[in-house]
């Protein structure tokens, strides 16, 4: 009884290692937890501003000489305008987002 037990036993350590290496493989190809950065893809960008509207969709024309900055993280208070929110976004989030900064030559 104690051979076959014994037996027994490597048989079954066997198959548990070759179990947890199967396992191990294929956890290789699993995804993995969604991160922040992976959430954030999904969720709304604009929490703020002109919520009822369909689109937030703003024109502005500039004269020679002019240059203004855009907020492109919907943080701004002064919205369309950046007013430098995207500096804590950036660092609560990890993100790198900046503003767009538009400018037109003066005239000659």
């Amino acid at each position: 009884t104690s051979t076959s037990s014994v037996v027994n036993n490597a048989i079954n350590m066997k198959t548990f290692f070759a179990l947890a290496s199967i396992c191990a493989s294929a956890s290789a190809f699993a995804p993995a937890a969604n991160s922040a950065v992976e959430t954030r893809l999904f969720d709304k960008i604009n929490n703020k501003i002109d919520l009822d509207s369909p689109k937030v969709a703003t024109m502005d024309k500039l004269s020679n000489g002019d240059k203004k900055v855009y907020c492109r993280c919907w943080q701004s208070g002064t919205f369309p305008l950046c007013d430098g929110s995207h500096m804590a976004h950036n660092k609560e989030t990890g993100d790198n987002v900046g503003p767009l900064i538009v400018s037109v030559d003066k005239a000659e």
